[in-house]
Formats: structure tokens, sequence, C-alpha cells
């Protein structure tokens, strides 16, 4: 993996000659993690386990305190570790040693911090975001075969979790959502995932209407329907996936309901999925779900975008979303996941993500 690291630090090195920067101050962890491997949770907003400046001439450096120094010098040249005691004085310092023009990731330090180097003297710093991002929208093959070890076991959890809530078993009595929410998150766990990609999301009946609901303390019932969105983390990289079950026998009017939104989601999601391929713009990607919600007279049910890139973080560039005017490329991971919410009744939605390849998108 440090050929592959040192390989895309080459890239941005060239991204920051076209801007024009001495060196990029690297300080979101997805970031760190992508262009060196080095990754320890940091919990506390008010401290940092680790930044890396990105030099011109090739000489990058790793800077982190003395918590993480050992952790650092078994994948980084022990010679461009940096030990940062104080956050303002030592990196600025670093920083001067490595140019003047310097590019901070904006939405990866506080506003404090940004004013206090600054005050530092000595350097001309302007923001530089998104020059990493546009790196990570494609993925390599190494990313791509993580993904689709992540994607595998996700899978694996939703055979599980269909069929447990079709026995009408010990599972389905009486559960909470967050009893459900828990479940699933175990069964990640117990079969090879790290971690979670983000906290599980079980919502049924009525809070299914909320995209991100919390697990609640509503039980299961028969005769409704429940909402699982969730995702692991295996191998470094998220997996993110959404059913919607109806539980019990299928007759009645809140059948039928659930039916007929249940099939005009999937509708829109196999017209996306049919359709999506490089070169589409994100905003054209998105009109292809949202058009069959239109023709039904039910777009304003619809209150997201189509999806969103995956990777290393659970969101990412690219968006499928009416506001990206961007092509698609080959290479970059992409939800697809419409959905149809209303508040007196629940909502419904379903999602895959797929790889962009050559002749369209391929479900992961």
């Amino acid at each position: 993996m440090k050929e592959i690291h040192a390989a895309r630090r080459e890239k941005l090195r060239r991204e920051m000659r076209r801007c024009g920067l001495d060196a990029l101050l690297i300080s979101h962890d997805a970031n760190r993690f992508y262009l060196s491997g080095f990754e320890l949770h940091d919990t506390q907003y008010n401290d940092s386990s680790g930044r890396l400046v990105i030099t011109g001439d090739g000489r990058d450096w790793l800077a982190t305190d003395s918590r993480y120094v050992a952790a650092a010098a078994r994948l980084w040249d022990t010679d461009r570790i940096f030990e940062c005691k104080n956050q303002i004085r030592d990196m600025s310092a670093l920083l001067r040693h490595c140019g003047t023009r310097i590019g901070l990731e904006s939405h990866g330090v506080s506003m404090a911090f940004a004013r206090e180097l600054g005050k530092a003297g000595g350097l001309f710093l302007q923001a530089a975001d998104g020059l990493v991002e546009r790196l990570r929208c494609v993925k390599g093959p190494e990313e791509i075969a993580a993904l689709e070890t992540s994607f595998a076991l996700n899978h694996k959890m939703l055979t599980w979790l269909e069929q447990s809530l079709a026995a009408d078993g010990a599972l389905l009595s009486g559960m909470r959502e967050a009893d459900l929410a828990w479940a699933v998150e175990r069964f990640f766990r117990e079969n090879g995932a790290r971690e979670l990609a983000f906290p599980v999301i079980a919502a049924t009946c009525k809070n299914s209407a909320l995209p991100h609901a919390p697990p609640g303390d509503d039980r299961l019932a028969e005769g409704c329907h429940v909402l699982v969105d969730a995702g692991c983390r295996v191998d470094d990289y998220c997996s993110d996936q959404t059913r919607t079950f109806w539980l019990g026998e299928k007759f009645g009017s809140a059948w039928s309901r659930f039916e007929r939104v249940y099939a005009l989601v999937r509708e829109a999601r196999e017209a996306a999925l049919k359709k999506l391929r490089p070169g589409m713009t994100g905003r054209e990607a998105y009109s292809l779900a949202r058009g069959v919600f239109k023709r039904a007279g039910v777009e304003d049910a619809f209150i997201h975008g189509l999806g969103h890139g995956i990777g290393l973080e659970t969101h990412e560039a690219p968006t499928l979303s009416p506001h990206n005017e961007r092509p698609l490329e080959v290479g970059m991971v992409v939800t697809v996941e419409p959905g149809l919410y209303y508040p007196e009744w629940g909502g419904v939605r379903l999602e895959y993500t797929v790889a962009l390849e050559e002749n369209g998108a391929r479900i992961l």
C-alpha cells in the first residue's frame, strides 16, 4: 500500500502545482488516511491525532503528537515524522519550512486554528478544499476490491434479516426499533466488520417517513413495514444499503398502500440503474428516478437526492442530485436510493450501490 499512497500523493502534487501551492496541509481524517494509510480515531474535536503536509518538492511530513509517534513509525519514514507539541506554534514553524503559499482544507480546520496560524506570520494561507476529494471520487482497483468485500457482508446481513423477519419468530415478536438496530450491528461485528459505516437506521410505520430516523422504542408489529438502512466497514471501506420490509400477512388496505408505494420506488430505482453510466451528470441521474415519480404525480414525496459517493466515508463526492452538473466517470462508486415519504403514514426507500464501468453501472 505504501506505493499506492505515494502514487496518490504524486497526483495531488500535480494539482497543487496547478494552484500555485508550495504545500498543502491535510487535516481531514479520511484524506490523511487516503494519502498515507495513517488512521487513528480522534474522538475529541479540540485535538488532532495527526496532519499531513504535502510539499511541492516531494519531501512530505506526517505531523502527530507523542501519543501516536510509534504508530506513525510503522508506516512512515521516521525522518519525516514531525512530533507536534503545540498545534499553532509547531505547525506554523513546520509550514514555514515548507514554503510560504500554503493551502488549507478549510472545512477540516476551525476558524480559530486558521486565524491563529495566520497570526504566526510568514505564511500566505488560502482555502484549497476539494483537491484530495476529487482524487478520491474515482476508485482504484484496490478500492473497488475492498468495497466488494464490504458489500458482500452487507448483502449477507440483508439476506439474514429478510429471512428472520419473514420467519415471524423471536426476532420479530415485540422487538423495538433499537433492538433491531442492535441485532444488525451485532451481525456485522460477528461476521467480520471492523465497525459500522454509520449508526443503523431502523424505523417502523410513521417513523420511516424520517429518512435518518434514530431507532427508538416503537415496536415492530404485523401489518406494518420497517425501513432498515445499514452499512459496515471492512478493509477500511464502507457499505451502505437500504431495504424496506413488510411484516406479517399481505392483505388489507395497509398492505395495498405499501405495495403501491414500494412498486413505485422499485420502478424508480430500476429506471436509474438501467440508464446510469459515465458521462451522465449527477443531475441527469437524479432525473431518471424523479421522472418516474413525476409521471405518477408523487414527486413531492421524493425529498432527497438519488445518491452519493461512498468509499472511505459513507457520504462523499459525487452526488446524484439536481445540483451536480459534473459528468460521472468510470471508477466512481455511488448509491442509488430513491424513496417516497409521507409523514402521516411512513416511507419506503430501496438502495443499491454501484460501480460505474464503461458500459454502465454494476451493482456491488
